[in-house]
């Protein structure tokens, strides 16, 4: 599959990465309506360890991993469709973890917010399958220092909100602002009100005007919502990216320094 898909293809597992705003359970939500037949994936519990020096999202052990989604029902050689409610940004870090390690995973375009088909209520449960663990690719990933160097060479972009970036409001992160050098490109504005992907062209002027280009690097807060630029790229047939996990929670826990404004 391509990275986005206007439909589920037969036989693909729908997964539900809703990640509310204000803090809910995105279980809770999930319960009260989804699409039908979706499991819920939880982001904290599934698609990131323990926070830490890494950042408040760090990768999940592989093996954990494997076993949390073959509990769920993901197995070797099933399809993955993934969507959430905020235009993908959530969704992106399943889709992205799996295809980074070879498997089929796709975001769901526009996902719950342009749906128009019957909801249904209630937990979802398949049967267990067995996922085979695979480690991290290290080539498509960096560490702090390497997003120190990608943002002295102007290319780390940071998929946050502008206001975050430019350190206007509270962050919940200990510092605010963002690494000096790096790019503000807010992931959210890949998409439109109906949650669907804006047209390819206003997105390739998009990441190309924000520096993208061989070695970027993407970050947000805690290497979540990065993922969503990084699938954005690879539909467009641009460059690969790499993800910086611990992103700004990450490098705000540091004494390194912090820029704020535009």
């Amino acid at each position: 599959m391509t990275p986005f898909v206007a439909a589920v293809p037969d036989g693909a597992v729908l997964a539900d990465v809703r990640y509310p705003a204000d803090g809910s359970p995105g279980r809770r939500a999930h319960e009260a309506g989804h699409l039908p037949g979706a499991v819920f994936v939880d982001l904290d519990a599934v698609l990131a360890g323990p926070p830490g020096p890494q950042g408040r999202h760090p990768l999940p052990d592989p093996a954990r991993f494997a076993r949390d989604l073959g509990a769920l029902g993901i197995g070797d050689g099933d399809a993955v469709v993934a969507y959430d409610d905020a235009g993908g940004v959530f969704a992106a870090r399943l889709v992205w973890l799996l295809r980074a390690t070879g498997r089929d995973a796709a975001l769901l375009d526009g996902g719950l917010t342009a749906w128009t088909g019957p909801r249904e209520a209630g937990a979802v449960a398949r049967p267990a399958r067995g996922l085979t663990p695979v480690d991290w690719p290290a080539d498509r990933l960096v560490d702090l220092d390497g997003a120190a160097a990608a943002a002295a060479a102007g290319a780390l972009v940071d998929a946050r909100p502008g206001e975050r970036f430019r350190g206007e409001v509270p962050d919940v992160d200990p510092r605010r602002g963002h690494v000096p050098g790096a790019t503000s490109l807010p992931c959210r504005e890949h998409v439109g009100p109906d949650g669907r992907l804006l047209p390819d062209d206003v997105l390739r002027a998009r990441l190309l005007d924000a520096g993208w280009r061989e070695g970027v690097v993407s970050s947000c807060g805690s290497g979540v919502t990065a993922c969503h630029t990084l699938l954005v790229a690879e539909r467009l047939g641009l460059p690969p990216g790499r993800l910086w996990v611990g992103s700004w929670s990450q490098w705000a826990a540091t004494g390194r320094p912090a820029a704020t404004g535009a």
